[in-house]
């Protein structure tokens, strides 16, 4: 187990082989995800760094101005916050680069939970794949393609979709006013 310790912040214990919830928001809610190629680059970049990093994902979101994820944690469960440093440091150099707009402030903060409760961890698998239908952009989650939605459908075993897709999400807490 690792503890850690942010200034402002509750303290966090990482626990290797953990799952946890991932939110991050853009500076000041601002959409800079807006083209599907930038989406594409937010979405590739998240998994080449949860790759690299060892995480395992399960369900992701990336929308114009903020992203969710939920993925098992290495044995090295610490390695959560360079995660998150590295991908928004590729993603903003990246972003930045695309819109000619050199060292600007790309992101705000992310937000992490350790799930331990099991119809905790089901519920926000079903948030995260439901994401863009909360947020408008399709009436169908399959249909958007920065989700996991339609992988879900095509990879889970139909028990566990059967599960997942019946567990309420409408009132757990997430930041997510976006």
């Amino acid at each position: 187990m690792v503890y850690s310790q942010w200034a402002h912040a509750p303290s966090h214990i990482f626990v290797p082989g953990g799952t946890y919830i991932v939110t991050a928001a853009t500076y000041q809610k601002a959409a800079l995800f807006n083209s599907p190629e930038k989406r594409n680059q937010l979405m590739e970049s998240l998994f080449d760094e949860a790759s690299h990093w060892g995480w395992l994902l399960q369900a992701w979101a990336v929308m114009t101005n903020h992203y969710h994820f939920v993925a098992v944690a290495a044995e090295g469960a610490g390695t959560l916050r360079r995660m998150i440093t590295s991908l928004h440091s590729k993603t903003a150099i990246q972003l930045n680069k695309m819109d000619a707009a050199p060292g600007r402030k790309v992101w705000f903060q992310y937000w992490d939970t350790m799930l331990t409760y099991e119809p905790s961890y089901l519920a926000r698998l079903n948030y995260v794949h439901h994401n863009p239908v909360k947020h408008g952009f399709v009436e169908n989650a399959e249909d958007y393609r920065w989700c996991s939605m339609a992988w879900f459908s095509r990879n889970a075993e139909a028990g566990f979709q059967r599960t997942v897709l019946s567990f309420k999400y409408d009132r757990i807490t997430i930041e997510d006013d976006f």
